[in-house]
């Protein structure tokens, strides 16, 4: 390990909670200050930061901590009830982006026949739009004190199906693209992975019971569930192909009935607060280079911006008024839903290797990565304003606060 990182990792956290502070003082979600933070410190602005693979992967540490701590905040009871709607809510959060990815992408570069290159890179255009950031979502639901909301729990829930259905929807692509994929294989995956959360989660939930009775609010308990995190995580992706992050919700949810939740869930947070959330929203921001970009591209990059945001709002908060929410209810959920972070990424990088994609349109996702997690937490916060903090009391200060 290089001993600069070091000095990147005291700049780095120094500018985020400086940013988050900035942000909290406009009445700004502090999110927004640390990605902003990211864009200011990284290649595209002072230069001062690079983008490494350690800072990677402690970015990479700080979202599973994120997904855990959500998985541990999500009222069960309510994630069952709201299943169904979730699915729904998730699967147009898929083919509404789907279909207009493809048709900005035509409009742009013209309709071609199917089976032919343009028209699966056409498709693939969509593909990038249906992934789904949950992070930033949580973060900023955890400022407002609305992740266990039923608006809240739903969001969540659809967001992770979203991220399964796309990923899915990736792999028959590619498949149809490249005979060597075996699409039916992953659906395979998917249910086997969580058919093995269900059963292994009982079990692993029985033996937690059993140790947080005897060891109650004992520091062992948040030591294990951290285990718990990181092993769900290594097994969803390693062994069924799932997102890393899946699995670390998952074994929140696991643990989300325990007597300690709240306490192991404290645990997690002090982390995520003084590295791991940091380093994550201000990697987003390094990520960030404008070089290269052309007037036509930058117009693409605008409408692909535009389109990918919009459509969310169509799919998620539309369909959301068939199941009795109204008005600003479908409306957060829309919005809700139309972050993009770091499986966009993942889908953009495997479409550059795969050759679906150019490489001179990851400019175009970078820009939707950066714009959708700035105005996301902004106007969930101007949804939210006037509406009481339902998971704590009104003087307590925020668990994120600098």
């Amino acid at each position: 390990m290089k001993i600069e990182v070091f000095r990147d990792l005291a700049i780095i956290i120094l500018f985020a909670k400086l940013f988050g502070l900035l942000a909290k003082k406009l009445k700004a979600p502090q999110v927004v200050g640390e990605i902003v933070a990211g864009l200011i410190i990284g290649p595209s602005v002072l230069g001062l930061v690079g983008q490494s693979d350690f800072i990677a992967q402690l970015a990479e540490i700080g979202v599973l901590l994120l997904m855990f701590y959500a998985g541990l905040e999500t009222d069960l009871k309510e994630l069952l009830h709201t299943g169904p709607v979730a699915l729904v809510i998730a699967c147009m959060g898929v083919a509404v982006p789907l279909f207009g990815g493809y048709l900005l992408y035509s409009c742009f570069y013209g309709f071609s026949p199917a089976g032919s290159d343009m028209f699966y890179k056409a498709i693939f255009t969509g593909v990038i739009m249906t992934a789904t950031s949950v992070g930033i979502t949580v973060q900023t639901l955890r400022e407002l004190g609305k992740l266990k909301s039923k608006v809240g729990t739903v969001i969540m829930s659809a967001a992770i199906i979203d991220d399964v259905i796309g990923i899915i929807v990736l792999t028959f692509v590619i498949g149809f693209k490249s005979p060597e994929s075996n699409s039916l294989q992953v659906v395979i995956n998917t249910v086997l992975f969580f058919a093995f959360a269900l059963v292994v989660g009982f079990i692993i939930y029985k033996v937690f019971k059993m140790i947080d009775k005897r060891y109650f609010h004992q520091r062992r308990i948040p030591i294990l569930g951290l285990c718990l995190c990181f092993a769900m995580a290594y097994a969803a992706e390693k062994y069924f192909g799932i997102a890393d992050i899946t699995g670390a919700y998952v074994a929140g949810i696991i643990l989300c009935n325990l007597r300690d939740s709240e306490y192991i869930a404290e645990k997690m947070d002090i982390s995520s607060y003084m590295i791991f959330g940091p380093v994550f929203f201000a990697s987003i921001g390094l990520k960030t280079e404008f070089s290269g970009l052309t007037a036509s591209l930058l117009l693409f990059s605008v409408c692909f911006v535009l389109v990918a945001l919009i459509t969310k709002i169509i799919g998620c908060g539309g369909i959301s008024r068939l199941f009795g929410y109204k008005g600003r209810d479908c409306f957060k959920i829309g919005v809700g839903m139309m972050t993009r972070g770091e499986v966009a990424l993942i889908v953009a990088q495997k479409g550059l290797a795969v050759g679906l994609m150019e490489p001179v349109f990851f400019t175009s996702v970078i820009l939707l990565i950066i714009c959708s997690s700035i105005i996301t937490p902004v106007v969930m916060k101007l949804l939210y304003r006037g509406e009481p903090d339902d998971t704590a009391p009104a003087d307590k200060p925020s668990d994120y606060a600098v």
